[in-house]
């Protein structure tokens, strides 16, 4: 097949680079229209991300993880033909090309076109949702999302890795839709962008006026984590759908560290609780536990699991009469298995389930005779929760082989998980985070309609977020057992004074 891609030849990015490659790799004919379009995003913003290099100590070439937004030389782009009279199928990045006899896709942000649509959701506060279409019939669709909520540069990059997911995605035939959510992203969200086109000469200025008006609120807060516990009394927030009347009580911490992550397993009569363990003077956290007894924790939070990286999300179950963790390691590049050999400690490795992956919160459940691994991936750089990735394998133990429509997902709102996967009646009901304002900040419950070989599909049914009864501006993570159960979420605090998890 031959493709043309369509970008501005006044503002060619690394992002341009990335996604040409990747697009090659699926062994498609390239070439380039690169025609000026004026689709770029104004003058001012340069001052913008210039700003937030300085302030939030980012590379001078923007974030060291991405380099997206950097302009590259027109001419990085002489190993791309210009474009064939009639290729068989054009990107459009740009929102001008209007062939008929040539299969055109359009990429849009929120309806409009072009990168300028792309920053003005970001600056509106939406996570933007971006569609590929062809004759007004989407082709794939996905919300972006970032962990940089507040950082305009790393949003846009974030957000532009993402995009090339979703294109590549679309050549396989994967990302078609993405779910609809009880609840609006967010109260008060300004109005969405214009349906057609690229953004509208009054909505160029808006955006310009807003630039100005974002290099003014550059500083804001960020969580210091905490995990709540109750009692359930036969009723869980599976059931209730709300926060319990009683509220939650707080496991407590010393002040140089936080808790986050609760995973609660009953074994051998015991209920234990792991956690991530945050240790501000280390930058990194481990892995602890701690016992608990009718009336709560009994004692503190002690080390089990302390790896020379990041750990967090220690998915703990019981199999075969041993227990088994896979923690998050996403920043060693891997899925690890480990086994405890004196529990609640004692871990020792036993696999490594996948690697060269930066996989994020890696959740097992067996279904339909086979085990399924999800984990949200940071697949060609891009936010770390909005791409859902899943592999199957005869045995937790693997080989796990990756699903054929990976990413089976897009969607900052529903796609990373949030605790275990449990079974009520004959469904799967799947806890994910609603990263749509920020990371972590709310929690919603899906039910799984549909998971095997041939894909997933699920419903948000209900989205819980902080509030009288649980304060902060956090609600993340969801667990139980043993009559207890378990969440986490943040209070606020200067970011000059506590370390974000993400």
């Amino acid at each position: 097949m031959q493709i043309s891609l369509r970008l501005d030849g006044d503002c060619v990015r690394a992002f341009h680079l990335t996604l040409l490659e990747r697009l090659a790799a699926l062994g498609d004919e390239l070439s380039v229209d690169v025609r000026p379009a004026g689709s770029g995003i104004p003058r001012s913003a340069a001052a913008l991300f210039q700003l937030e290099t300085a302030i939030h100590g980012l590379p001078h070439d923007g974030l060291a993880h991405d380099g997206l937004a950097k302009r590259v030389p027109l001419s990085a782009l002489a190993p791309y033909r210009q474009s064939p009279a009639s290729p068989d199928l054009v990107i459009d990045l740009c929102g001008d090309v209007r062939l008929e006899s040539t299969r055109v896709w359009h990429v849009t942000y929120d309806g409009a076109s072009g990168e300028a649509a792309l920053l003005a959701s970001i600056l509106a506060g939406r996570t933007p949702l971006a569609r590929i279409e062809e004759n007004g019939v989407a082709i794939a669709a996905g919300r972006l999302g970032t962990e940089y909520g507040g950082i305009a540069l790393a949003s846009f990059q974030d957000m532009l890795a993402r995009t090339a997911s979703l294109i590549v995605a679309a050549m396989s035939g994967a990302a078609k839709s993405v779910p609809d959510l009880p609840e609006p992203a967010q109260a008060g969200s300004p109005p969405p962008m214009p349906s057609a086109g690229k953004l509208g000469v009054r909505a160029g200025k808006a955006l310009a006026r807003r630039i100005v008006q974002e290099i003014y609120h550059l500083c804001y807060n960020a969580p210091h984590w905490k995990v709540g516990w109750r009692q359930t009394g036969g009723s869980d927030l599976f059931d209730l759908r709300a926060h319990p009347a009683s509220g939650w009580q707080e496991l407590p911490d010393d002040g140089s560290r936080f808790y986050a992550d609760p995973f609660p397993i009953l074994y051998q009569g015991q209920l234990t609780l792991f956690i991530e363990d945050y240790i501000h003077r280390l930058g990194k956290a481990i892995i602890s536990a701690v016992p608990f007894g009718p009336a709560g924790p009994l004692g503190r939070p002690e080390p089990v699991l302390d790896l020379p990286y990041h750990l967090s999300y220690p998915f703990v179950f019981e199999r075969d009469g041993e227990v088994w963790m896979v923690p998050e390691s996403c920043a060693n590049g891997t899925v690890d298995l480990y086994r405890a050999t004196a529990f609640p400690g004692g871990w020792v490795k036993e696999a490594t389930l996948l690697s060269g992956v930066v996989a994020s919160d890696a959740t097992l459940v067996e279904h339909g005779g086979a085990w399924w691994l999800f984990a949200t991936v940071r697949d060609g750089g891009g936010a770390f929760s909005d791409a859902l990735h899943l592999w199957s394998a005869p045995n937790f133990r693997g080989p796990w082989t990756p699903h054929p429509k990976n990413p089976v997902l897009i969607d900052i709102a529903s796609a990373r998980p949030a605790g275990r996967i449990v079974r009520r009646g004959n469904d799967l009901l799947r806890p994910v985070q609603d990263c749509r304002r920020s990371y972590g900040a709310a929690l919603g419950i899906a039910r799984i309609s549909h998971l095997d070989l041939i894909g997933m599909e699920q419903v948000v049914e209900t989205i819980l977020n902080p509030g009288a009864l649980w304060s902060g501006r956090k609600l993340h993570t969801l667990n139980e057992a043993g009559g207890f159960e378990f969440i986490d979420g943040s209070a606020i605090a200067p970011r000059w004074k506590q370390r974000t998890r993400d």
